[in-house]
């Protein structure tokens, strides 16, 4: 290990061991135990390393030898409000991985339970004993231990039997600390038979100071239930985010989520699916915006355990400047899961000769009835079609400008609520023409638009 590497593992260690019973006073004997077990292989085996295929092309590991606050999170109360027009969301905020007192919990008019994990694992014990540390982890890992033996808050979900949401969840989590800090969430969500939620998970950063973030989510999906979870990521250059769901389907339960990462120094999303019950479906989308020397890193891996299932992936990049992105997609299909439909993708867009794509989608098939497919595409902009457009009198900058935005939007039309779907449309025209792209002229219509001399229908592109 590296000197500062070598610095952070022994303050982790050391504040482990002068705070791990204040930490774990309150936790369930489940709780406690996978914190002890977690603690245990972090002092044996550290952070994880270049040398690991899963970290080899990744940046993120570079974070463990910057100088990081880990001991004094200011828990703090804040005033920040995204706001998503025509859509009535209900919202809960966390500052610095953690609730104010006052949305603490709560339970909605839906029976479904909102609120902070530690405060849900004190009210529901036997929610925790029976659902916490279910799923499979898929990459057990120095990141995953620590969050595990470390953690003291974050978000908490529970839609009972039958229940349905009116209207969707916001869960808005803003990073505010001048101190460098490195927070530690856990979230927990569950939904049980029948059961049917939307989720908008946003990550946030109001300051430029350095931050990380590990978060890793458990996600129960009952029979029959439905959810769909919208991950938007948009954070300064100088923060490090570290995010992984591990997500459990049984029968007939259907999961769609779009993680869309608009902004961020260096971002990892781990997004593991097992599943474990015939008829479901499970279709996972991805959109990244990146430039400068920003990172992204998306490690996504299905397992389908049984027979009759679906699975889509379907992945997109803009890379520009000296950007770096990792795409790598892994496929199980086990012997006895025969009539498995497994679907992979991952398009990459380069604009320049600096910005750099690792991708590696795999398929792994121990069954002989089954259709699965696996593609990955890097390339620069469609030179004819550019060519087509100007010479129908667009200019260049913004023949550009509409590739890239045609190109996005496969991914943001998959957004089944119309109004979220419009605000990331919108989020994705003004990414292209401040950081990726500009031009004078803009044909982009954003949220206050401009009048221009002609119009152009984006479906005939």
């Amino acid at each position: 290990m590296e000197n500062q590497e070598i610095i952070l593992y022994s303050r982790f260690i050391e504040y482990a061991n002068g705070s791990m019973e204040k930490i774990s006073a309150d936790d369930t004997p489940k709780v406690k135990l996978l914190r002890q077990e977690a603690l245990k292989r972090f002092i044996d085996k550290g952070f994880p390393t270049k040398k690991m295929e899963k970290w080899r092309n990744s940046r993120m590991i570079e974070c463990v030898n910057e100088n990081y606050n880990i001991d004094s999170i200011e828990k703090k109360n804040h005033d920040f409000h995204c706001v998503i027009q025509n859509l009535d969301t209900e919202v809960v905020t966390l500052t610095n991985g953690m609730f104010s007192e006052d949305e603490s919990i709560k339970t909605l008019s839906s029976g479904i339970v909102v609120g902070s994990t530690r405060k849900a694992m004190q009210q529901f014990p036997e929610l925790f004993e029976k659902y916490f540390g279910t799923c499979n982890v898929n990459d057990v890992n120095g990141f995953y231990d620590i969050n595990t033996a470390l953690w003291q808050d974050g978000f908490f979900i529970y839609a009972p039997k039958n229940a349905v949401a009116e209207k969707p969840i916001q869960i808005i989590k803003i990073i505010d600390e001048e101190n460098n800090p490195f927070i530690q969430t856990r979230n927990l969500i569950i939904l049980e038979t029948n059961s049917q939620l939307q989720i908008i998970d946003c990550d946030d950063s109001i300051k430029e100071q350095s931050s990380f973030v590990n978060s890793y989510t458990e996600i129960i999906i009952g029979e029959n239930a439905q959810l769909d979870n919208y991950k938007l990521q948009n954070l300064n250059d100088n923060s490090s985010l570290l995010n992984t769901n591990t997500i459990k389907q049984l029968a007939n339960s259907r999961l769609q989520t779009h993680t869309i990462s608009f902004n961020g120094g260096k971002i990892r999303n781990n997004i593991f699916v097992d599943i474990d019950g015939e008829g479901a479906e499970s279709n996972l989308y991805g959109l990244y915006l990146v430039d400068k020397k920003q990172h992204v890193d998306n490690q996504l891996k299905v397992n389908h355990n049984v027979p009759n299932c679906n699975s889509n992936e379907k992945f997109k990049g803009i890379i520009d400047n000296e950007a770096t992105a990792v795409f790598n997609g892994h496929v199980y299909v086990a012997p006895n899961a025969q009539k498995t439909n497994a679907y992979q993708n991952c398009s990459n867009i380069i604009l320049t000769d600096t910005a750099k794509v690792n991708a590696m989608p795999f398929l792994e098939i121990y069954a002989d009835d089954v259709k699965c497919s696996h593609g990955s595409t890097i390339g620069q902009l469609d030179q004819d079609a550019m060519f087509y457009m100007q010479q129908r009198g667009i200019s260049k900058d913004n023949a550009r400008m509409l590739l890239m935005y045609a190109f996005a939007a496969e991914i943001s039309n998959n957004i089944e609520i119309e109004a979220l779907r419009e605000r990331i449309d919108d989020m994705i025209k003004r990414r292209l023409k401040g950081e990726l792209s500009c031009c004078e002229n803009c044909v982009f219509q954003c949220s206050t638009p401009k009048e221009y001399d002609f119009k152009i229908d984006l479906s005939k592109i």
